[in-house]
């Protein structure tokens, strides 16, 4: 009995030694921003969890799709529920619409509205929506008038998604204007981010837009944010670890990426909400809800 318990105890200690270097070799332990947990999260998920429906197998749609000057955007990256905002004061809320035409995903307008009501709170409230969705036919006459060093052309624009928004103030320059500045501090915690921030115009190739704003969802927008990372940067590092868990107000999120080529191994969780976004590259993350 001895015998047996020493070797069930070498055994243990084995396993256990194998999942560190394997949390080692995945650059998991040790990062302020995460921790094992995300790890074990996919190690489970990968012995449990059901196996990925084909239809939910999209790497070309989802809240986290990279376009830009080398991703353009494809037809399915659209949101389904892209709607106009004019006379329709539940997607509009506290903020005035430069025009009428203006288009945004239904679902990412109520988030907004639930984000100026808190900055209302704040007392700050001087809201203007100035662009939201854009077809390729908009944007190809908005890059012809406009130039390179303002727009981009047809087809590799954020605005083709309709999670994105130009959002400026009634009272002055968003750099300057107190709903700007509200916006860069607070706006990660409903899901968006500042998508072309001063720091990042290498990395992004767009000036500083301090009107820009993209919805990404939580807790991609916090993790952007804490870890000073734009889009760009993020899915890169999502790339190399492949699991990443955080913790925002008290709730805890896992995330994992799967590789064109580990697509086969995805397995979701058969009891906790989760959602699945592309990243225009070929690969899918995983966002499993607290």
């Amino acid at each position: 009995m001895k015998r047996w318990g020493v070797i069930t105890g070498i055994v243990a200690l084995l396993l256990v030694l194998a999942v560190f270097k394997l949390l080692d070799q995945r650059g998991v332990l040790g990062d302020h921003y995460e921790s094992a947990d995300g790890l074990i999260q996919e190690i489970a998920l990968r012995s449990s969890g059901e196996k990925l429906k084909p239809e939910e197998n999209r790497p070309y749609e989802g809240d986290l799709l990279l376009v830009n000057g080398d991703h353009p955007v494809r037809a399915e990256g659209t949101q389904p529920d892209v709607t106009e905002l004019y006379g329709h004061p539940e997607l509009t809320g506290r903020a005035s619409l430069m025009d009428s035409g203006i288009r945004l995903s239904r679902r990412v307008a109520l988030k907004f509205v639930v984000m100026l009501d808190a900055a209302a709170e704040d007392g700050v409230s001087h809201f203007l929506i100035s662009s939201g969705y854009r077809d390729k036919l908009e944007q190809s006459r908005l890059y012809k008038e406009k130039g390179a060093d303002y727009a981009l052309p047809a087809g590799y624009s954020e605005h083709h998604l309709g999670l994105a928004l130009d959002i400026g103030s009634t009272e002055g320059q968003m750099g300057e204007a107190d709903e700007g500045k509200w916006l860069e501090r607070n706006a990660a915690r409903y899901g968006f981010v500042l998508r072309y921030p001063a720091d990042k115009t290498d990395v992004t190739g767009i000036s500083f837009e301090p009107w820009h704003f993209r919805y990404v969802g939580l807790p991609h927008s916090v993790l952007m944010q804490k870890n000073e990372l734009v889009l760009e940067e993020y899915l890169d590092l999502l790339q190399q670890k492949k699991a990443i868990s955080t913790t925002i107000g008290g709730s805890k999120y896992e995330v994992c990426y799967y590789g064109p080529d580990d697509l086969s191994e995805l397995r979701v969780p058969k009891n906790r909400d989760y959602a699945l976004s592309g990243d225009n590259r070929g690969g899918l993350i995983l966002t499993v809800y607290p």
